[in-house]
């Protein structure tokens, strides 16, 4: 998905057909604004020249082309979401294909699968993997460190990641610290991070 000046094709998402993609010249990426990070990734994705909007209700998901769900609490934001009346609406744009971005707790609400979620809680799925909560450690075990990451523009750059209580995933990755958990995770037209980059702006 690109944010400016190229026309982008959207990749087909799971039971797509590849004749209802849609090309564009420009996109709305949303970020869902329930609780978490979401200031910093609204400034995050206009610093990239992209339009945005804060998502809060369904008719506001409508009018979005991709949605960042952000670093914040996983079970709040599930909880949140629902009572908004937002969890199908989004499990069924993922679906469809939508581009997604999970950061921290998006992680979490975008895997298939959570070990050690609340027992209410509910995922928007999307991607197949199995998540843990915490699985870098509790608050006082937060981090930084520096992530070369591939298919970036210049991938010998380091980008800087904040690790607050991130999860974790047995799925394959592209970047990795120094236990074999993965920090970035590209899957069909999903993307998501255990840390919270943008937090550290580049």
């Amino acid at each position: 998905m690109t944010c400016s000046g190229t026309t982008s094709v959207y990749p087909p998402g799971p039971g797509s057909d590849r004749s209802t993609l849609r090309a564009v010249t420009s996109v709305t990426v949303g970020v869902l604004a329930v609780q978490g990070d979401v200031r910093e990734h609204l400034a995050a994705l206009r610093s990239a020249g992209a339009d945005t909007r804060a998502v809060r209700r369904p008719a506001e998901l409508e009018q979005v082309d991709g949605l960042v769900v952000p670093g914040g609490e996983s079970t709040t934001i599930d909880r949140l979401c629902r009572i908004f009346g937002l969890h199908e609406p989004i499990r069924a744009r993922i679906a469809g294909g939508m581009p997604v971005y999970g950061s921290c707790a998006g992680m979490i609400q975008l895997a298939d699968e959570i070990l050690d979620g609340h027992r209410e809680q509910q995922t928007f799925g999307g991607i197949d993997m199995t998540v843990r909560r915490n699985a870098f450690g509790r608050q006082v075990d937060s981090f930084e460190a520096d992530l070369h990451l591939s298919g970036l523009r210049d991938p010998q750059r380091p980008v800087r990641a904040v690790f607050i209580r991130a999860p974790g995933s047995s799925a394959s990755a592209t970047a990795w610290r120094s236990s074999p958990r993965p920090t970035v995770i590209p899957w069909r037209s999903a993307r998501v991070a255990s840390s919270r980059p943008a937090s550290t702006p580049r």
